[in-house]
């Protein structure tokens, strides 16, 4: 069996961990999913003439030496790429997520270790950077999250949030293609001025675009077909109209965050809406390509810096 075929065929994290015992190995299938077409210096960009040497690489034309790590979600991790590759089979194979405590346990590191982890996973797997727009039928909504105001602490209430009251959530934005991808992101509003430059961005203008009847969303009869849905006068599905398939998303979306991780901070509540998009965007392919597209998507680095200062 080739070691693509090997990999394609594992089913839970036994496997994973039995086929990468060791660094080595890590190391050779991370430079496999890395350079499909060649080795590229992640300092230069240089691609014409890289040294191999014992333990690292040396670029012709910068004469820097680098690590298949470098410039990756991997680089200057004192966690052994085994456990990486391990946090990533969990995250992308969970159904539901997995929390930082839950994966301290399961792997071995401690929480604020697994937390850091977790987030530059997370980081690496946005699938919103779409070349090819959503088409077809489009369905858009919008939707506030937060925890209670009654629940938070006295130095972080906000004032006047009472009742059904948003002033202490964070709206977020999103919009779904039928039987299709997804993108959703949060947003410092849900006026018209932030909602219609994201859709136009998003979304072809082929496009039949469902929506409620927020104001926002009163003029995207200028450029695209629009169908309106009246929740207000109790009008829930109009014949193939509805924002069924988006709302269904904000429930399961708001279900997993209070069942897995309980609580999400505004500051990084992007990278959570980021995780789950990348399941449903990838809902149609099994566990371990799942796994293999997220090693793929390795080049980029966030350092704990730039984690605790978002």
């Amino acid at each position: 069996m080739s070691k693509s075929k090997q990999i394609n065929s594992f089913t839970n994290l036994i496997e994973v961990m039995m086929y990468f015992s060791d660094n080595e190995t890590c190391k050779k299938y991370l430079a496999e999913m890395r350079w499909r077409d060649g080795i590229i210096c992640p300092h230069c960009g240089n691609g014409d003439k890289i040294y191999t040497l014992k333990n690292n690489y040396k670029c012709s034309e910068c004469r820097k030496q680098f690590s298949v790590t470098k410039g990756t979600i991997f680089e200057n991790s004192p966690i052994p790429l085994q456990k990486w590759f391990a946090a990533i089979w969990l995250i992308t194979s969970h159904k539901k997520g997995i929390s930082s405590l839950q994966l301290s346990r399961d792997i071995g590191i401690t929480q604020k270790s697994a937390w850091f982890v977790l987030q530059r996973i997370r980081y690496a797997i946005r699938t919103r950077s779409f070349s090819v727009p959503l088409n077809n039928i489009v369905e858009a909504d919008e939707t506030y999250i937060g925890g209670k105001n009654k629940n938070r602490h006295t130095d972080k209430k906000i004032d006047n949030a009472q009742g059904r009251s948003i002033k202490d959530k964070t709206p977020v934005f999103g919009m779904i293609e039928r039987n299709g991808r997804m993108v959703a992101m949060k947003v410092k509003n849900t006026t018209q001025q932030t909602i219609v430059p994201i859709i136009e961005d998003c979304v072809s203008q082929n496009a039949l675009i469902m929506t409620d009847e927020w104001k926002a969303y009163k003029n995207l009869s200028a450029n695209y077909d629009h169908k309106v849905i009246k929740h207000g006068e109790g009008q829930y599905v109009n014949g193939d109209c509805h924002t069924n398939s988006i709302e269904g998303f904000w429930s399961l979306l708001k279900r997993r965050i209070v069942g897995i991780y309980h609580h999400v901070s505004e500051k990084h509540l992007d990278a959570y809406i980021d995780e789950f998009e990348y399941r449903y965007n990838t809902r149609n392919i099994i566990d371990s390509e799942r796994f293999t597209l997220a090693l793929t998507n390795i080049d980029s680095r966030l350092s704990y810096k730039q984690l605790i200062v978002k």
